[in-house]
């Protein structure tokens, strides 16, 4: 995948000041009728026995080849606020096992659209949380590690998840546009920079690259409607995306958004998803 755009990055994050001290402790939410654990933080990471590894393999494309995007879910059971429309059985509060009403829900309405734009889209919908969800990200990187098992490499790896609601955020929790309510999007970049079990990780992702991806996705929504996507959050953990060059982590919406939105939202995703996989 060649990814040529000018390395774009300020600091650790270029999130709205007002939000950056929520961000960083999303362990204090202070709304009871919003509170979530928040997982985002990716805790720990907890390694399988000797780090587990994985072969980074560069997929460059030949002419007239379709791009090919994996999505999956490390915290499958995400889910949003209920409706009428939208009811479910809870595993906790905004949390089910129902695919049809949490983020694989989601995942499956962008790999549609992005079938429909020309990607070849795998679609993984294993269930990374059970039986513990602290050790999710370890269980997805198996997954990771099993598709490069196969020989099987992408160009884009999407870690589709929703966040988690913070009170003291800076403005509205949607945006309109034709008539739509939609979610913002954040893309997250690892820097590999932190510590797993206070060690430092062996393999760290090519961040420098990644956040290339992620910024030209974000432009590309906001080009769509100002204001969908938050700036790109750059985070000292790796979130499994030491895998590969082209990996990301989106964020669509948060608890206390609706499954409705996030579904509406998936056709701007799809299109800045397009745009930014084409150079």
């Amino acid at each position: 995948m060649a990814l040529a755009c000018a390395l774009w990055l300020a600091g650790d994050t270029c999130r709205p000041a007002a939000a950056e001290a929520a961000w960083d402790n999303l362990f204090a939410l202070p709304s009871p009728q919003a509170t979530e654990k928040a997982y985002e933080t990716e805790p720990e990471e907890v390694p399988a026995p000797g780090d587990v590894r994985i072969e980074v393999v560069r997929h460059e494309r030949e002419p007239g080849e379709p791009r090919r995007v994996l999505i999956y879910h490390t915290h499958t059971w995400e889910a949003y606020e209920p409706t009428e429309e939208d009811t479910y059985t809870p595993t906790e509060r905004w949390r089910t096992k129902d695919n049809q009403h949490n983020v694989v829900r989601v995942g499956e309405e962008l790999a549609r659209e992005l079938t429909a734009l020309g990607f070849e889209v795998v679609h993984d919908t294993t269930a990374h949380e059970p039986p513990n969800l602290d050790t999710a990200y370890t269980r997805s990187l198996q997954t990771l590690e099993a598709y490069s098992a196969r020989g099987e490499t992408f160009d884009c790896y999407i870690d589709l998840h929703r966040d988690a609601y913070v009170e003291s955020m800076a403005g509205s929790n949607s945006v309109q546009d034709g008539g739509k309510s939609l979610p913002h999007i954040m893309l997250l970049i690892g820097t590999g920079t932190g510590t797993s079990g206070g060690e430092a990780f062996a393999q760290k992702p090519n961040w420098q690259v990644n956040i290339v991806l992620a910024q030209k996705i974000t432009d590309a929504l906001n080009a769509q409607v100002e204001g969908l996507a938050y700036p790109v959050k750059t985070k000292t953990g790796r979130f499994n995306q030491h895998v590969s060059e082209g990996a990301v982590l989106i964020e669509v919406g948060n608890n206390m958004n609706t499954l409705r939105e996030a579904l509406d939202a998936m056709p701007y995703l799809a299109r800045a998803i397009d745009e930014a996989t084409r150079s």
